[in-house]
């Protein structure tokens, strides 16, 4: 399995000197470590974005990952804004591989986060799923086709 970061609200933390929340690095090694994780993964970290500010490039750079990966069961951690988007634009052009993005609602480092209970979903959804693109939040999967973010509630639904 290979777990990709992108950044999001899942890895941001809070600047001490201006305030603003900014990123450092990835928390999902840490996590997989708490986890005691012992099936086969590889991590990578290709961008800390927010993910309001992900590009066309940028999706091209998750879209080449996971095409030149060996594995065919991938999570990816993304932030909660765009995911939707990535996961249909990932759905157009990947078939063959299951594919699981998942984000957080508040920063793993501020506490009180669903960061690891939402990639450990995602690591569990991405071992047991047909191939296909799916959005892993609060403890549901939604297709990349039939979801959006209610952001008044603050959580993934299902399209109607």
């Amino acid at each position: 399995m290979l777990i990709i970061a992108t950044g999001g609200t899942f890895d941001k933390d809070y600047n001490l000197v201006n305030g603003n929340l900014h990123f450092t690095h990835s928390c999902v090694p840490t996590l997989i470590s708490q986890a005691r994780m012992t099936a086969p993964h590889q991590f990578l970290s290709l961008m800390q974005k927010d993910s309001l500010e992900l590009t066309l490039a940028d999706r091209m750079q998750i879209l080449t990952a996971c095409r030149e990966s060996n594995s065919d069961r991938i999570v990816i951690v993304h932030g909660t804004d765009t995911m939707t988007e990535t996961a249909r634009f990932l759905q157009e052009v990947i078939s063959d591989k299951t594919l699981v993005l998942t984000g957080a609602m508040r920063p793993h480092a501020f506490g009180q986060s669903d960061a690891s209970f939402n990639l450990g979903y995602a690591i569990a959804l991405a071992q047991t799923l047909a191939p296909g693109v799916y959005i892993a939040m609060q403890g549901e999967y939604f297709t990349a086709n039939n979801v959006l973010k209610d952001k008044q509630q603050a959580v993934f639904v299902r399209q109607s």
